[in-house]
């Protein structure tokens, strides 16, 4: 029972690192850019939601549509800002530039905020419990399991079927052919953005509501976790950004369960360097051919 208990906690813990790294890999794979802001945009975004539950009275599920609102806007602003005089830039200024923007976010949480942390108010969501058996498993966790299998089901229909989703696999393919072929990048890569930003809003809720604790550096390790799970599953698959992430929260659970709890996050990084070494474009990536 103890096993399963591990399990499904994994499984929510990796549903949650699975919906961030889809917003790493997206971005990655068609801006071909690391947006290491990302995981601050899930702390704006946990931060608003907590607003309105908290100051504002909403019911739960428009607290999060208004999160997400939020965070689309301010995703598409930092791209536009921050992102899009650089598209020509070297990647290390980019690099630098997404580092920057994480800090910023950071310090403007700190000043409206404060640095105390914030206890994340209890909802429908993470307070109601199922028991099946001996085994007790929280709405919360279903709801993330679930949001991420969803996710990744519309992501892939997205980019597949609709023309939007097909300009953005032009741009990820070639962008100067893209362009030739009349799609407008720009806006393309801010409708990633957009989408990403989005995600991080639903993210940012999800683990607020499995782990109660909000402040300026929440999203810090998250993202970080969920950066390694999508290079873990193959950067730039949305399919392997799912897989990456929940293997990566499955082994975080049963490596602090059964290994050691202050080695936990060690674990995580060490499976990640072997298999990189056994397959460096991760689980479901393909080798990108450089052209001369």
């Amino acid at each position: 029972m103890i096993f399963l208990d591990n399990l499904i906690n994994g499984l929510s813990l990796g549903s949650i690192y699975a919906i961030i790294a889809l917003g790493y890999t997206m971005v990655y794979g068609i801006a071909k850019m690391l947006n290491f802001a990302h995981g601050d945009v899930i702390m704006i975004g946990a931060y608003v939601a907590f607003c309105g539950l908290q100051y504002w009275g909403l019911p739960p599920v428009l607290a999060i549509a208004v999160s997400m609102i939020a965070c689309t806007v301010l995703g598409v602003t930092i791209e536009g800002l921050a992102y899009r005089p650089l598209r020509q830039a070297a990647s290390l200024a980019v690099l630098i530039t997404a580092i920057g923007m994480s800090y910023l976010l950071q310090n403007t949480a700190l000043m409206i905020w404060g640095a105390n942390p914030k206890s994340f108010p209890t909802t429908f969501i993470n307070s109601v419990s199922i028991r099946l058996g001996r085994l007790n498993i929280s709405i919360a966790t279903l709801i993330t399991i679930f949001a991420n299998i969803v996710i990744m089901v519309s992501l892939t229909l997205f980019t597949a079927k609709t023309k939007m989703g097909k300009a953005m696999r032009c741009v990820s393919e070639d962008r100067g052919a893209a362009e030739l072929m009349g799609i407008n990048v720009n806006r393309t890569i801010s409708v990633t953005f957009a989408i990403g930003s989005a995600l991080a809003a639903i993210a940012g809720v999800l683990l607020c509501s499995s782990y109660p604790i909000l402040q300026p550096t929440t999203g810090s390790m998250p993202g970080i976790k969920a950066f390694t799970a999508a290079v873990f599953g193959g950067i730039g698959s949305i399919p392997g950004a799912m897989l990456g992430g929940v293997l990566l929260g499955v082994i975080e659970i049963f490596g602090k369960a059964y290994i050691s709890t202050e080695l936990g996050d060690a674990i995580v990084f060490a499976v990640l360097i072997v298999v990189l070494l056994v397959k460096p474009t991760g689980l479901l990536g393909r080798p990108i051919r450089e052209k001369v």
